[in-house]
């Protein structure tokens, strides 16, 4: 990855999108993933780099699904920029293209957008109506909170 550098100059103009990407200066893509695609990135997370064979026996007993399903499923991922795929002879290994971050970022997001009409307070009503917090886990979200506080715009 190309570092940010005190100079302007660029030599690669797509280089600067990536800097600022890195940098959050410009919104992170969102990533949206079906139920499936949560199973196989969550394996793929946990054992990359790897192969659709390793992840169709990771995923063959909690889901029943065979290699050609696995495999079809990782290939679209690939498509939809989620997997990246390289062929090593006969196999082609897997990594992610996103992060656990951008993809919860993600999830988050498709809620707050179709479940609540983009609204976030009943959003929140609505997890802290559901979730048992204990007095940690409330102190920290209450922490977030006021340091959102302060530089909220008025």
């Amino acid at each position: 990855m190309t570092k940010l550098l005190a100079s302007t100059f660029v030599n690669n103009p797509l280089d600067i999108i990536y800097i600022c990407r890195e940098h959050h200066l410009m919104p992170q893509p969102t990533v949206e993933l079906t139920e499936a695609e949560w199973s196989v990135i969550k394996a793929v997370w946990d054992a990359e780099p790897c192969t659709a064979p390793a992840i169709q026996e990771r995923l063959a007993q909690p889901t029943g699904w065979t290699y050609s399903t696995v495999r079809t499923i990782m290939d679209r991922m690939v498509t939809k920029g989620v997997l990246a795929a390289q062929k090593a002879g006969k196999l082609t290994i897997y990594r992610s293209a996103v992060t656990r971050e951008q993809a919860q970022r993600g999830e988050l997001l498709y809620a707050l957008k179709h479940a609540f009409n983009g609204a976030l307070t009943p959003m929140v009503q609505c997890l802290l109506d559901n979730h048992d917090l204990n007095a940690e886990e409330f102190a920290k979200i209450e922490a977030l909170f006021q340091s959102r506080k302060k530089t909220a715009k008025k």
